[in-house]
């Protein structure tokens, strides 16, 4: 069972989303401490948290930051600095000089984009490091919406369409199969990159291992994860990179939501300011039931509830959730593990209104943003 927020839930505007400075840290402290017992480097995947105001503390662990397309990087290349890498499966070529301006490593998804782009990179005169995603043809992801090897997926060049003559001026590579597993997997994976692609890795400077890996899950094997990255880095002689996004803000985030009203239709409804679709989408696209402080399963406790939104989608529903006492209009909620993913993808559907960004930090809760008609009105 989650333990209690350290801060006080009825002192907050709802809905809204609250980042704790100190489990955050925790995450971090562990992720260098990867970084310095293997001798790798890890970036901050920005496509699951982009909460910049927490990027001075991660700035201090983390060795820069990756992004999925041009606005990303510019966040991560303002409000980060250190490293700005990026991937796109097409870059956009009205875009493209302004990402050849902000980014340190550009990873191409074919070989048709690196043949239209290199020319322009070499013009540059930086020094940026210009990679090829490959696709492994090997992967363990269950859920085929986030499979990237699944068949006929658009990301990373397959061994059948490897173009090694193309390769002057790529100096890595760069493979992501992974979602939400632990370094066995990845162990996995590396062997077979290694089978189809493993003469090539000689010839590059850096290797990157993509994303995925849930290194500050309690039950992750972090013996394991060094022990692979010490084996691809004296084998091959490369730099090693990870991009978690997860892994960075794993469990350090909730979400707290109030209860507006309660009705009842064949079971107890609890309706909330919440909404799994404009607030917490994963929980519809993953799909799964997030964690509530102070909840069971439904029929675990005394009074079961089916959580639902104030929005017109009838599936827009959490999950059903039982508690010690009844639920009362007013009553708080706190989601946990909110914090990844949930900024970055939430959206205004039905006029909602996003939630408010709080800051937990040693100093006290912080306010960060509050949002309203204008932000609505303005994304149309």
């Amino acid at each position: 069972m989650p333990n209690a927020p350290g801060f006080d839930i009825y002192s907050l505007k709802t809905p809204c989303y609250v980042v704790d400075e100190g489990l955050l840290e925790k995450n971090l402290k562990l992720l260098r401490q990867v970084c310095d017992t293997a001798g790798c480097k890890i970036l901050l995947a920005q496509k699951a948290f982009s909460m910049y105001s927490t990027y001075p503390l991660i700035s201090r662990y983390l060795d820069g930051t990756t992004a999925s397309g041009l606005n990303e990087a510019r966040l991560g290349k303002e409000e980060f600095g250190k490293e700005t890498h990026i991937f796109s499966p097409a870059y956009r070529d009205d875009e493209f000089d302004e990402i050849i301006s902000l980014c340190d490593h550009i990873v191409f998804n074919s070989f048709s984009q690196w043949k239209k782009y290199r020319d322009r990179v070499r013009a540059s005169g930086r020094d940026i490091g210009c990679g090829i995603r490959i696709n492994p043809g090997y992967s363990e992801i269950e859920t085929a919406i986030y499979d990237p090897c699944r068949s006929g997926s658009r990301l990373g060049v397959t061994i059948d369409n490897f173009l090694p003559d193309e390769l002057e001026g790529i100096s890595g590579l760069h493979f992501h199969t992974m979602c939400e597993q632990n370094s066995d997997t990845l162990e996995r994976t590396v062997y077979a990159a290694e089978k189809n692609f493993g003469q090539y890795f000689g010839r590059m400077k850096w290797l990157n291992f993509g994303g995925g890996h849930h290194i500050t899950r309690d039950d992750y094997d972090i013996e394991r994860l060094v022990r692979v990255i010490m084996y691809v880095k004296e084998k091959y002689g490369v730099e090693v990179y990870l991009e978690p996004g997860e892994a960075v803000a794993l469990n350090a985030g909730f979400l707290v939501s109030e209860v507006l009203d309660i009705t009842h239709n064949g079971m107890d409804i609890a309706i909330i300011d919440a909404s799994a679709a404009c607030h917490m989408p994963d929980v519809l696209e993953m799909p799964y039931r997030p964690n509530i402080i102070g909840a069971g399963e439904s029929g675990e406790k005394a009074h079961t509830y089916r959580l639902g939104a104030a929005t017109c989608l009838a599936g827009d529903v959490i999950g059903d959730y039982s508690f010690d006492r009844p639920l009362v209009p007013g009553g708080r909620l706190v989601f946990c593990d909110m914090a990844i993913y949930s900024m970055c993808k939430n959206n205004t559907f039905n006029g909602i209104n996003l939630p408010d960004i709080y800051y937990n930090t040693r100093d006290g809760m912080k306010h960060i943003k509050s949002f309203g008609y204008e932000d609505f009105r303005a994304r149309l």
